[in-house]
């Protein structure tokens, strides 16, 4: 029997509205009466608009772009939940922003995911639910429980039902070596072999293919990551597998479409057929071009909101 909340409130950040109402509506529940606003000199105000006494609240807000709104509206919905006496607060994000920052690459380099960890846990959230950190590692700049989901089922359900049979003629690859374990697991999913990309990066958001490790040769290539940024890294392998190893085709998988800066020319442009992704950053408006396929995340984060209210185990939805 569950002790901590008397019932489940799902509360929407302005980020992720769509998948805070999938989650409600996956749980049979309203979402919860909330309105955030600005004041004219750019300071945000929360109003929750019912009570949260004794109740096991979840707010749904992904920290993506623009990145410091985003995150300052779900620590003060944290905050303001608080001192409305919630029994117990997660918060949910889809996608963790500033998780690319999470070591020291040169000296007086800050640990922006780690601060940000602190900053979560000083607001007064008591748990965080989310998808597919950059790093593993950053569950433990917390002191609070992270529960950490795993997009590759959701994507590799998906690219099942386009391999079918015919296993032999496709191939998983790796865009870069950090993203080696991702790509197995995603491999051994579907039923295909691996490759992978060896490149370099000079410079944040630069990257340059140095070798293909694997024979990809009249392969379909399903290209698997966990974000899409500015898709330099994605467009410059795609076309490295085609041109100078011989692939079919390419298909890109990835579970956050941050798609910042240059990405939707360059993949509009590139040899690219098909890009999956995940709603954990929405995708809409100009952004959502005919290569896209977006899939929902909300039931897999209802599934996990429910029994983490029943106090149940999260390993059966690890796909």
């Amino acid at each position: 029997m569950n002790f901590h909340g008397k019932d489940i409130k799902i509360f929407a950040g302005s980020s992720t509205e769509s998948v805070a109402k999938g989650i409600a509506d996956s749980l049979g529940l309203p979402l919860g009466q909330s309105k955030c606003c600005k004041f004219s000199d750019g300071e945000i105000s929360v109003s929750l608009n019912e009570s949260v006494r004794g109740s096991e609240c979840f707010i749904v807000q992904s920290t993506c772009n623009p990145v410091n709104d985003n995150l300052m509206e779900l620590l003060i919905m944290i905050d303001a939940m608080k001192r409305a006496s919630a029994a117990r607060i997660t918060a949910v994000m889809p996608y963790f922003g500033y998780a690319r920052q999470d070591r020291k690459a040169k000296p007086r380099d800050p640990i922006s995911a780690k601060l940000v960890a602190d900053l979560i846990t000083v607001a007064g959230a008591d748990r965080v639910l989310t998808m597919d950190l950059h790093a593993n590692q950053i569950q433990g700049f917390f002191n609070i429980p992270v529960d950490h989901l795993i997009g590759a089922p959701i994507l590799a359900e998906h690219m099942k039902e386009m391999v079918g049979d015919n296993q032999d003629d496709y191939i998983v690859v790796s865009p870069d070596l950090g993203s080696v374990t991702r790509a197995r697991n995603f491999a051994n999913k579907i039923g295909c072999g691996i490759a992978i990309v060896d490149k370099r990066r000079p410079k944040a958001n630069v990257s340059e293919v140095m070798n293909i490790i694997g024979d990809v040769k009249d392969k379909k290539v399903i290209l698997v990551d966990d974000m899409i940024d500015t898709a330099g890294t994605l467009c410059n392998a795609a076309a490295a597998l085609i041109e100078r190893a011989g692939a079919k085709s390419v298909t890109a998988c990835a579970t956050h479409g941050v798609l910042s800066g240059p990405a939707i020319e360059r993949i509009q442009n590139s040899v690219i057929s098909e890009v999956v992704l995940l709603d954990t950053v929405p995708v809409e408006g100009e952004k959502l071009i005919d290569k896209f396929t977006v899939l929902p995340v909300a039931p897999k984060f209802a599934e996990a909101i429910e029994k983490i209210y029943e106090d149940q185990p999260l390993n059966s939805i690890f796909g």
